[in-house]
């Protein structure tokens, strides 16, 4: 029974939230503000959190921030702003998902269940995560079956769902030209009613995890009027 954290400071939406999510079989605790969340996230397993932007005191982008430091807990943000710059700021920051108030409680629902598919160990793609459990690119190791990617000194670099789904897109498909849109379907699934510009937003952050200079990629270089192409060589462990 997954477990969702929900965050935000409008009593009627807590309230609205964790009767549906409980009702449709999952687990929901809420918090009102940061320092709330931070507690439960440390109390209990979170597997998913539900977090709105305008939050009174820390907003919800600073919040998202800071988790990300410590965390690869998937986050949905809720914003009452229709803004694109407000959606692009917040997958930059390593949000999962984005949705604006008003909403439909179900499109909410559909959104977690995608990325819970995702972030809880579902095959991403063709692969299969026990044919090809660790896939080894330059100095990196990805661990598809724990969701891990880490350094050759086995530091843990942090993820988000949505930044590992591209990064294990990318490496099930080196040295190949993918679009937009083939790396959403990849990434995300057919289904997935994606912003297309999400994807140049997590290329964008994996060329600051991966590479030594973000400015000058060689890990993930761009192809003019086609997308984007992985050029390591990829061996499986």
């Amino acid at each position: 029974m997954p477990h969702i954290l929900v965050v935000d400071d409008d009593e009627d939406i807590l309230s609205l939230l964790t009767g549906f999510f409980r009702k449709h079989g999952h687990l929901v605790t809420v918090a009102a503000n940061g320092t709330a969340m931070f507690q439960a996230l440390e109390a209990q397993k979170i597997d998913l959190v539900i977090l709105d932007v305008m939050l009174q005191g820390e907003d919800g982008f600073s919040l998202c921030r800071r988790l990300r430091t410590a965390s690869k807990v998937p986050v949905i943000m809720l914003t009452a702003m229709a803004d694109h710059t407000d959606r692009i700021v917040g997958l930059e920051i390593g949000a999962d998902d984005y949705l604006v108030k008003p909403f439909d409680a179900r499109e909410l629902l559909a959104r977690v269940k995608a990325v819970l598919r995702r972030t809880m160990g579902a095959p991403i793609g063709p692969t299969s995560t026990e044919i090809r459990p660790i896939l080894i690119f330059g100095e990196w190791r990805l661990d598809v079956a724990r969701r891990e990617l880490r350094s050759a000194d086995n530091t843990l670099m942090i993820l988000s769902g949505g930044e590992f789904d591209l990064l294990l897109a990318f490496a099930e498909h080196p040295q190949r030209v993918l679009t937009r849109d083939q790396l959403l379907d990849l990434a995300r699934g057919v289904s997935h009613a994606a912003y297309d510009r999400s994807i140049d937003v997590q290329v964008s952050r994996l060329r600051r995890k991966l590479e030594f200079d973000a400015k000058t990629p060689s890990v993930i270089r761009t192809v003019r009027n086609g997308g984007y192409i992985f050029t390591p060589t990829v061996l499986r462990g």
